[in-house]
């Protein structure tokens, strides 16, 4: 039976969403201005000259921009010998739950909860729940903020004082950050898992576990995040493979994402190096028939967040030459779809997610345009790739 890997890198976003403005995000486009960026020079530290993805491109990287978003991408300008689109998302988020819901099937049915965008961002009654599992007399933060900056503000203050610095993003999410030794990391997890269900119960996608270690001036976060994400509200395409008897793989934070629901086995690591050396090792381990669905998500936490264009296009080809180690040790009959859950532009104002369309780039399903698809289709590709029932209202383009 043949075998499935479905990629996502986070934050790789092509630009031209219909809903954009609505999100305040027109003209954001994360692989476009990065490539421009490139070619004009704006991006050489660590990286030199015009964007280099040869074996992404050559699956129809380039074309997938120009069909998102009308324009072409310096550098990228291969002859596509994959199968290549762009997709569209419905749900009415930009997040990680909502992108990777909807490319596994499921779009979301509900409205997130969000927290204004001012300081103090939380009510009363969240800042009394946080103090009371932590034990604390109070909270840092309480305001939007990129994970880095409040760190610089606040690290300092919070190893005087040990409370939890608390903080949120255009996402629906509650981040604590809190010092590993200080503060404890089984504390802080303990912390988040807690406070999870009554967040949840609430519509708030996400808490999020972010513990450092150093000091005030030279802090630094280290590889143990930990997300408690709202579990699904309905199955998705790991819960149809899986009830069929299929073996599932989750690397990174997939798990997270989906509750570790229909998922067999776990593949973390402290960075996307690591992840990539899981992806090869299953692409040459995997069982026949098994699903493994990979994120790749430092292009959107290193680079996308902080507005690092250059960190951003060095991430980009690094990923490529891996990929390409990756695709020599498909078998006839596999499918590999690379994909994206949202766009995250590092040209653009702020520090948030952007609403975009995405890549769908095919290796093992023949050559052409796939065209203008949805995220939901993707699940119902990799559904049809199975012959398994397709999780949700997507339709296959293979």
């Amino acid at each position: 039976m043949a075998r499935a890997f479905l990629i996502v890198m986070d934050s790789v976003g092509i630009g031209g969403a219909p809903d954009a403005a609505f999100f305040g995000d027109e003209g954001a486009n994360t692989l476009l201005h990065i490539a421009q960026a490139c070619a004009e020079g704006r991006a050489d530290q660590g990286r030199s000259g015009p964007l280099k993805m040869p074996v992404l491109d050559a699956l129809g990287l380039g074309r997938a921009v120009h069909l998102a978003c009308g324009s072409a991408a310096p550098g990228l300008v291969a002859q596509p010998e994959g199968r290549w689109g762009a997709a569209t998302e419905v749900s009415r988020g930009k997040d990680t739950p909502s992108g990777h819901w909807e490319l596994a099937g499921l779009p979301v049915p509900f409205e997130w909860t969000y927290f204004p965008d001012e300081t103090p961002a939380f009510p009363p009654d969240l800042v009394a729940k946080v103090c009371e599992i932590a034990g604390t007399a109070g909270i840092l933060g309480n305001c939007h903020s990129s994970g880095l900056r409040i760190l610089s503000e606040l690290a300092g203050e919070h190893l005087r004082t040990g409370w939890p610095i608390c903080y949120t993003s255009a996402d629906s999410v509650f981040q604590i950050a809190a010092h590993e030794e200080h503060f404890g990391l089984e504390r802080l997890l303990k912390l988040c898992e807690d406070l999870a269900p009554w967040l949840h119960e609430r519509g708030v996608g996400r808490v999020i576990a972010r513990p450092f270690l150093g000091g005030a001036e030279d802090f630094r976060r280290t590889p143990n995040r930990r997300d408690y994400a709202i579990t699904p509200p309905g199955p998705t395409l790991l819960d149809a493979v899986s009830d069929a008897g299929r073996v599932t793989h989750a690397i990174g934070k997939i798990g997270d994402i989906f509750s570790m629901r229909g998922v067999s086995h776990l593949h973390k690591g402290k960075s996307d190096a690591d992840l990539a050396d899981h992806l090869i090792r299953l692409a040459d381990e995997a069982e026949e028939g098994a699903l493994i669905f990979a994120n790749f998500v430092e292009f959107d936490t290193l680079y996308g967040h902080t507005r690092d264009v250059a960190g951003y296009a060095r991430a980009l080809e690094w990923f490529d030459a891996r990929a390409g180690a990756f695709l020599a040790r498909l078998r006839p009959g596999d499918l590999a779809i690379f994909t994206a859950d949202h766009g995250n532009d590092p040209t653009f104002r702020g520090t948030e997610h952007t609403r975009e369309r995405v890549p769908v780039l095919c290796a093992g399903a023949g050559a052409g345009a796939i065209g203008q698809c949805g995220f939901v289709d993707v699940a119902a590709s990799v559904a049809a790739h199975f012959g398994v029932k397709t999780p949700g209202p997507g339709r296959s383009f293979l």
